[in-house]
């Protein structure tokens, strides 16, 4: 067992015991809202391309990834009114502490991807999962506006795999080339920080990729100052126009 399966165990333990009464809560609140399961399970691709079942809280409507949509846009209206409270907070997320302790995901690691996405990878792409995914990265934290971004769009899917793809896989090739202790340790701190002050998240997250040496258009993108534009995914030269093989 290496140093970082010890740290994931150990913090996963922490985490769940702190935030399990705010967990409780939201789970009853969702379960009265419309009397339905209050989890979310769905199918992930984790390391070595395995599949695996990512818990979260619900916050859309029972059966709502049954039209074929994966990516959510904060204006989707599969989402449920405590749902989109839920989201802007990532309280959904907190269940996966449970897939960190059972060893599906660490801390840190770049976001999985539903298998339609990741069927879509170049081979350079491929490389994201010789890793575990993790509950956080720099594209999380770069990117926490991501339903915002898909909300202005005509297809999320799509807009997804042109205008967020192509950072999220490099920003996560250049952390797995980076990948450290102390480097994770830092990340998840700025992600607490990004709760309270996007701004300075930002502005941390740009500082912390320059002094690990990313490559300028990393470092600018992190800052999220220019309007995102379409571009190909690493490894190719193609914008992504369809999700069809």
């Amino acid at each position: 067992v290496n140093m970082k399966r010890i740290f994931d165990i150990f913090l996963s333990i922490i985490g769940i015991v702190i935030t399990s009464p705010l967990v409780l809560f939201f789970i009853v609140i969702v379960f009265i809202e419309d009397f339905s399961s209050p989890f979310y399970i769905a199918k992930r691709i984790g390391i070595k391309g395995k599949e695996f079942n990512i818990i979260k809280i619900r916050s859309m409507f029972v059966n709502a990834d049954l039209n074929g949509v994966d990516s959510t846009a904060e204006n989707d209206r599969r989402i449920t009114k405590i749902g989109s409270y839920i989201r802007r907070y990532k309280i959904d997320e907190l269940t996966q502490l449970l897939n960190i302790l059972l060893g599906h995901m660490s801390f840190v690691g770049p976001r999985p991807n539903v298998k339609r996405d990741t069927d879509l990878y170049t081979k350079k792409e491929l490389e994201l999962l010789k890793v575990k995914p993790g509950l956080t990265d720099f594209s999380s934290i770069i990117f926490s506006d991501e339903s915002n971004i898909l909300a202005k769009t005509v297809d999320p899917d799509i807009s997804y795999n042109q205008l967020i793809r192509p950072w999220k896989s490099k920003l996560g090739l250049f952390y797995i080339r980076k990948s450290n202790f102390f480097l994770d340790i830092k990340i998840i701190y700025i992600t607490f920080i990004s709760i309270f002050s996007r701004r300075k998240s930002l502005k941390m997250v740009s500082h912390l990729l320059k002094i690990n040496l990313a490559p300028k258009e990393l470092i600018e993108i992190s800052l999220r100052k220019k309007p995102l534009s379409p571009a190909p995914p690493p490894g190719s030269d193609r914008i992504i126009e369809s999700r069809n093989i």
